[in-house]
């Protein structure tokens, strides 16, 4: 952080000294999340305010933002793991970057608490909060949920059921229990929304394409299923192409239980409210989200019943009567933001809103900071576009437009491409595209990466017991490439490993080296 700025952060255990900082010669913003609202919010207000105007922020447990509606595509193989994601240090130009997860806030003291990957808790105070910290899983208290299931809502588990599904038909190719290879090739989705809807269609475009490098394994072998509560999928998009877009899928064999609720999943045997039953060892879990639970449980900020922090269509934080809470903003999907083009209704959680509440939030602190008067929030949506996997989708636009096909698909990766932040992204996303076009998707399984230390601790031995010596044996590194690592020594390696014991002998070292070099 700049020097001028270090005066007021300080270990959690002085937070009542942080609350009340010497003066600061520029006001300074904290930005609670480093996602759409945090990165787009605090890049719009580098661009709008000089550094000797404001000091800004951005807190996140994360070093990057992660694009959420190309998850899908990157769990398909589609767009590699490290292009939906936009790294703050380099996207946030000018900005101080605190990594650590928000664990209280204090705004009546203008403090918050930091919890840092390694270390103590630390707080720091500000002059102006911005609120963008989004949601987490919407999860419930089903009996085996958490012990089996895998969530979709960042990129590191979109790549983890990717690695998973594609290990799971490598070992079910290799297997002849027809009971475990079934459980292996059946794949459970439970949600059917935007990001359940694209995640198993991606998914499952994928596998069937993989099948073609598995003599053993036929399209017809592998089992999707999609578990929603509703009597229909896509809630976002207009019933008939919901309804098309169902149609769709069933033809290319996914299976459908709609008013359907998931009952019990214990050791991977899924049960249903309706009396479906079946074993499966891929159960992935994107039915909701919910505002992240710091606000409700670790934070003084006014909340409605949803844990979303209540704000004014101008994105200002304010109680339950309407009155402005002085320096606090709030926008994305930890907020309730009124829908000024829909009475009654909120602002739904998505990106596209996200993006657009970040930027007026910007402009009106920067308009409250030179004394104007802020401007509600108000977009009317552009439509809504969704992916069911290669070449294929649904989309609808400006209420008049209803794309399907190719048509929608490729709206679909223009429109999300254009709205990835930095340029750098854009074109290596492009360049992902071109690629797969030309050589087809990567199918490998690098599901090692996920514990890259367990071949080692199984090649490890027992330790000694306490207090005994343990006999090492030097073993030239050079001797070790060239017998590949195995037990027995080519000639050429006999004079090196000489060299090494008779390190310590004065001129048999020498005649030793003379031994080497003359093999």
């Amino acid at each position: 952080m700049p020097q001028n700025d270090l005066t007021s952060v300080t270990p959690a255990q002085n937070a009542d000294s942080a609350a009340s900082p010497r003066p600061r010669k520029v006001p300074r913003i904290i930005v609670l999340g480093g996602g759409s609202v945090g990165l787009y919010s605090a890049r719009r207000l580098r661009k709008k305010l000089g550094k000797r105007e404001a000091a800004i922020v951005v807190v996140d447990p994360r070093p990057y933002m992660t694009y959420a509606p190309f998850l899908p595509e990157a769990a398909a193989g589609s767009i590699d793991a490290r292009d939906v994601v936009a790294p703050h240090r380099r996207a946030l130009k000018g900005v101080d970057v605190l990594q650590g997860k928000v664990v209280e806030i204090d705004h009546a003291g203008r403090n918050i608490t930091i919890h840092p990957e390694e270390g103590d808790d630390y707080s720091v105070s500000y002059d102006h909060l911005i609120v963008g910290l989004g949601s987490v899983s919407r999860t419930l208290p089903i009996p085996g949920l958490a012990e089996n299931a895998i969530g979709f809502k960042n990129v590191e588990e979109a790549i983890a059921v990717r690695n998973h599904v594609i290990n799971r038909m490598d070992v079910a190719s290799s297997t002849w229990d027809q009971d475990m290879r079934k459980r292996m090739l059946t794949f459970a989705f439970i949600g059917g929304g935007f990001a359940g809807m694209e995640a198993i269609a991606e998914i499952e475009d994928m596998a069937r394409y993989a099948t073609r490098n598995y003599p053993t394994i036929n399209p017809e072998d592998l089992r999707f299923v999609m578990i929603e509560g509703s009597g229909r999928i896509l809630p976002e998009v207009s019933e008939p192409m919901g309804l098309y877009a169902l149609e769709e899928l069933k033809k290319r064999g996914i299976e459908f239980h709609l008013n359907t609720f998931l009952s019990s999943c214990v050791d991977g045997h899924v049960v249903t409210s309706t009396g479906v039953e079946f074993d499966t060892d891929t159960i992935v879990w994107t039915a909701g989200v919910k505002a992240n639970p710091v606000l409700k449980e670790s934070s003084d900020l006014p909340v409605d019943k949803l844990g979303r922090v209540i704000v004014l269509p101008t994105l200002q934080v304010a109680d339950e009567d309407g009155n402005v809470i002085p320096d606090a903003w709030a926008a994305g999907d930890c907020a309730a933001v009124p829908d000024l083009l829909n009475p009654g209704k909120f602002c739904p959680p998505n990106a596209q809103h996200a993006i657009r509440e970040a930027t007026r939030l910007a402009d009106n602190l920067v308009a409250v900071l030179h004394s104007d008067e802020p401007v509600e929030y108000k977009h009317k949506s552009v439509g809504t576009v969704a992916s069911l996997g290669l070449y294929k989708g649904v989309a609808e636009l400006f209420g008049i437009f209803k794309l399907k096909g190719f048509l929608a698909w490729a709206m679909h990766r223009s429109y999300h491409v254009m709205a990835m932040p930095t340029g750098n992204r854009k074109i290596r996303i492009a360049i992902g595209w071109m690629g797969q076009f030309l050589m087809g998707r990567e199918l490998v399984s690098l599901g090692s990466l996920h514990d890259p230390r367990a071949e080692f601790r199984q090649a490890s031995v027992p330790p000694k017991a306490a207090g005994e010596p343990v006999k090492q044996e030097a073993v030239s590194s050079a001797a070790e490439a060239e017998s590949g690592g195995g037990e027995e020594k080519s000639s050429a390696t006999a004079p090196t490993e000489a060299a090494g014991t008779e390190a310590d002998h004065g001129p048999a070292k020498k005649a030793t080296k003379k031994a080497a070099t003359k093999a």
